[in-house]
């Protein structure tokens, strides 16, 4: 009798799911993980949004960008109650429906599916940003999410709000920081559990620019401060382990001193879409050292 090995390779929804999972637990100063909740959303929240979100990222070519976003976010809202993934999602989809298995191909086809869509899809866009309530949108005498959705396409909605937000900037530039924390990932991998190299993927994006989620709630200046002091946690790790876990630490505590008002949102976003690109153009093999 003979057994024939079986093809165990993700679906695209499983990678989808896997990536939220694996950022969510990889401890990121500021950000929800395992042992770590804020009080109106948990750790569990966010691993039980990845796991709803999972058949919608898989049927994303067939259903759409604007059909996907707004059936994953309905799909977040309606077994978590809360908003854990809008930022993701916008980069995740997008990713999921690009063709290629070469990260460039894959960049590149995902930029030519935000620059296909159109007014419906716009519209779909604001009922699913709408449904998610993000934290911090605050008003825009362009487009603004609170009004009438315009009559274009996504990409000349993410034009407009490029300017201040992370998010629309990559889908807008197609991906560059998705890519890079990408590669930062699997570099700092090479010598550190995966869980290890997210965290510091996670600090080096947030040491080079202010996240936008901080900078929403609490201002430019703010956030400016939260990322040179991402730096200072980096620099620590020239100097010993221990100088770096304690100042790590203490960058963490600073961050949730605020309630969750200080918590690197789209910094978290970025990490899940550049973990869900690795598995999705398979440049991270399965099974992962994670601790």
């Amino acid at each position: 009798m003979t057994s024939s090995v079986r093809d165990c390779r993700l679906s695209c929804g499983s990678m989808a799911t896997l990536a939220c999972i694996w950022e969510v637990t990889a401890p990121k100063p500021g950000n929800v993980y395992r042992g770590a909740d804020f009080d109106d959303v948990t750790f569990i929240d966010f691993v039980t949004a990845a796991v709803a979100i999972g058949p919608i990222i898989e049927a994303a070519k067939q259903t759409g960008f604007g059909e996907t976003l707004l059936r994953a976010v309905d799909a977040t809202k309606t077994t978590v109650g809360t908003n854990t993934n809008l930022g993701t999602l916008l980069l995740v989809v997008p990713l999921a429906m690009a063709d290629g298995d070469k990260m460039a191909h894959v960049l590149a086809n995902a930029s030519f599916v935000i620059a296909s869509t159109n007014a419906r899809e716009t519209r779909l866009l604001y009922e699913a940003i709408n449904l998610a309530r993000p934290g911090g949108m605050g008003t825009s005498s362009d487009a603004d999410l609170a009004g009438e959705p315009p009559d274009c396409r996504v990409l000349e909605v993410m034009q407009l709000a490029a300017d201040r937000d992370k998010i629309a900037r990559e889908l807008v530039t197609g991906f560059p920081e998705v890519a890079r924390v990408a590669g930062e990932i699997l570099d700092a991998y090479a010598n550190e559990p995966l869980g290890e190299a997210i965290v510091t993927a996670a600090l080096s994006l947030h040491a080079r620019g202010p996240d936008s989620l901080i900078a929403r709630k609490l201002g430019l200046a703010f956030a400016r401060e939260a990322s040179a002091r991402a730096g200072a946690v980096l620099a620590e790790r020239a100097i010993s382990r221990e100088n770096y876990l304690a100042a790590r630490s203490d960058f963490d505590f600073w961050l949730r001193a605020d309630g969750h008002r200080r918590n690197p949102g789209t910094t978290a976003d970025v990490i899940a879409a550049a973990l869900f690109l690795l598995l999705r153009t398979e440049s991270l093999k399965l099974p992962v050292r994670f601790y």
